[in-house]
């Protein structure tokens, strides 16, 4: 009995510390797949000198964010949304400068 107390407990400290582990897993997988459209973004801006007809990939690697962006010529801003939980109380966002936001999830 005692044994199986001393194993609640190990389990109800472990089990929170891995959903936050989980959950910044994730929310790196939507920071890097930003990274890699701005990339792709920028590929093409310097063979077309705009960013208006350039492709780039709409999902993360793992597939848990989709990628969106709003561009003109010369800017652009990526968002990632997910509708899993991610420990960040907005999308991320970056932008053809490299500003990153929300800062804290960064």
């Amino acid at each position: 009995m005692i044994t199986v107390a001393i194993i609640a407990i190990l389990a109800s400290i472990a089990y929170p510390s891995y959903q936050r582990y989980v959950q910044d897993a994730r929310r790196t997988d939507g920071q890097s797949g930003l990274m890699q459209a701005a990339q792709q973004l920028e590929r093409c801006y310097t063979v077309q000198a705009s960013y208006e007809d350039c492709d780039f990939t709409n999902a993360s690697a793992d597939g848990i964010y989709t990628i969106s962006v709003e561009r003109t010529a010369s800017t652009f801003t990526l968002t990632a949304t997910t509708a899993q939980p991610d420990r960040c109380n907005s999308d991320l966002t970056l932008n053809h400068q490299g500003v990153r936001s929300p800062s804290e999830c960064w």
